[in-house]
């Protein structure tokens, strides 16, 4: 599985970014560009993946992990965000809220 730390993220600039994360997580604050498609949407909203090559973010980085390995046996070109949201916080980055 590919992974970047955040710091990578933050660095690059059109690649699209994916938030799995539930709707009110997302809401509460997300990585600027992000994408909300919920990890419990997923699976009915396929059609809605880039498909170029994309990150995939979460809180911490667990969930995004479960959904690149899933998207890649799928044939996608998804990327984790390691340490997720939190880490993109805890660096001071900002965040949208919509």
């Amino acid at each position: 599985m590919k992974s970047i730390t955040v710091e990578q993220l933050a660095a690059l600039g059109e690649t699209p970014l994916i938030d799995v994360r539930e709707r009110d997580e997302f809401a509460g604050g997300h990585v600027p560009g992000a994408v909300n498609l919920p990890m419990s949407e997923l699976g009915d909203r396929l059609e809605e993946l880039p498909t170029e090559a994309f990150h995939v973010i979460c809180e911490m980085g667990g969930r995004s992990a479960r959904v690149v390995q899933a998207l890649e046996a799928r044939g996608y070109d998804a990327t984790n965000v390691d340490g997720g949201t939190a880490e993109w916080r805890a660096q001071g980055r900002q965040v949208d809220r919509p």
